[in-house]
C-alpha cells in the first residue's frame, strides 16, 4: 500500500482522574527518525512509544508531542511521624528540667518541627497509566496512517497520469526512429548525386553508411528497458506492498539511465524535444517518490 511520508494525528483521551493528549507530525526522510517530546513523568515509557509507532510507520522524520494532566483533586498524603514527634517531646522536657524554663510547646510548636508532618505523593499505577497513554497513542497514530494513506492515493494517481505520458513519448521515440534513417538516407543519396552529377551511384556504400548510422543511433535497447522500467513502476504503485519508496527511487534512477542514453543518441530534433520531455516527467515522478514511505 503506497502511503506518503507527510501526515497529522492527533488523539485525546481522558478518564476522569487522567487527560492524555498526542499528536503526531511527519515529513519526508531517508530513514525513520522519531522525536519525542513528553513530561518527564512519562519518559519511562519511551521504548514502548517507539515500538508501537514502529509496527505502522517505516520511514519519515515523525515528531510526537504528549501531554498530561492529572484531573484528580490530590494524589499527595499527609503523613504524621509519631515516633518523631515523641523524639521531640522528650527532648522539650529534658530542655524544661535542665535549664528550668517553663514548657509551652503547643501542638502548632510541633507541627513546625521538620518531618513530624511530611507530604508524599501517592505511587503512581505503571500499567494503568500506560493504558491510557497507549490509547491515545493508538488514536493519534490511526490518524497519522489514514491521512498518510490518503496523501499516497493521491500522489500514486498523479504517479500514474505521468507514467502514462512517459509511455507515450517513448512510444513517439519508437516511431520516430525508422523515419530518421529514411530520411538520412534519401539526404546522404541527394548529397551524393550533387557531387558525383551524372555518375552512377553505388548502392552498395550507400546502404553500407546508412548501416553504420543506424547502428549510432539505434535506441531500441533502451527503449525496451525504458519500457519495462515504467510498466514495473505502474506495477508496484499498485501492490499492496508496504514501504515501496526505496523500490521506487530505485526504479526512477534505472529509467533516468536510459532516458540520459537516449537523448545522448538523438540524431534528431524532434527525438531530441521528446527525449528532454521524457527526462523531465522523470524528474517530476523522482520528485513525488521522496514523498512515498
Amino acid at each position: 500500500m503506497i502511503k506518503s511520508m507527510t501526515g497529522f494525528g492527533r488523539c485525546e483521551v481522558s478518564d476522569g482522574s487522567r487527560k492524555f493528549t498526542v499528536e503526531m507530525k511527519g515529513v519526508n526522510h531517508r530513514y525513520l527518525d522519531v522525536n519525542i517530546r513528553m513530561p518527564k513523568k512519562l519518559n519511562f515509557f519511551e521504548t514502548a512509544i517507539r515500538n508501537l509507532l514502529k509496527q505502522s510507520v517505516q520511514r519519515g522524520k515523525v515528531d510526537i508531542f504528549i501531554t498530561y494532566e492529572d484531573l484528580s483533586e490530590s494524589r499527595a498524603c499527609l503523613n504524621y511521624n509519631e515516633q518523631l514527634a515523641g523524639e521531640y517531646m522528650g527532648y522539650f522536657k529534658r530542655m524544661e528540667e535542665k535549664f528550668s524554663l517553663s514548657n509551652d510547646v503547643r501542638v502548632s510548636t510541633l507541627l513546625r518541627c521538620p518531618e513530624v508532618l511530611t507530604m508524599e505523593e501517592q505511587a503512581i499505577d505503571e500499567e494503568e497509566l500506560w493504558n491510557g497513554l497507549k490509547k491515545a497513542l493508538e488514536g493519534a497514530l490511526r490518524q497519522f496512517v489514514e491521512t498518510r494513506t490518503m496523501e499516497g492515493e493521491h500522489l500514486r494517481d498523479d504517479m500514474q497520469k505521468k507514467l502514462d505520458g512517459m509511455l507515450t513519448l517513448v512510444g513517439y521515440i519508437e516511431e520516430r526512429s525508422p523515419k530518421i534513417i529514411a530520411e538520412y538516407r534519401e539526404k546522404l543519396e541527394n548529397k551524393v548525386r550533387e557531387l558525383l552529377a551524372d555518375t552512377q551511384i553505388d548502392e552498395g556504400r550507400i546502404a553500407a553508411e546508412v548501416v553504420i548510422f543506424a547502428d549510432k543511433i539505434c535506441t531500441d535497447e533502451e527503449v525496451v528497458r525504458l519500457k519495462s522500467h515504467v510498466v514495473h513502476m505502474k506495477e508496484t504503485l499498485k501492490s499492496e506492498e508496504n514501504g515501496i519508496g526505496r523500490k521506487l527511487d530505485f526504479i526512477a534512477q534505472e529509467m533516468n539511465r536510459e532516458a540520459n542514453t537516449i537523448l545522448s543518441k538523438a540524431n534528431d530534433l524532434e527525438t531530441s524535444n521528446a527525449g528532454i520531455d521524457l527526462k523531465t516527467e522523470i524528474e517530476k515522478v523522482r520528485e513525488q517518490i521522496q514523498n512515498i514511505e
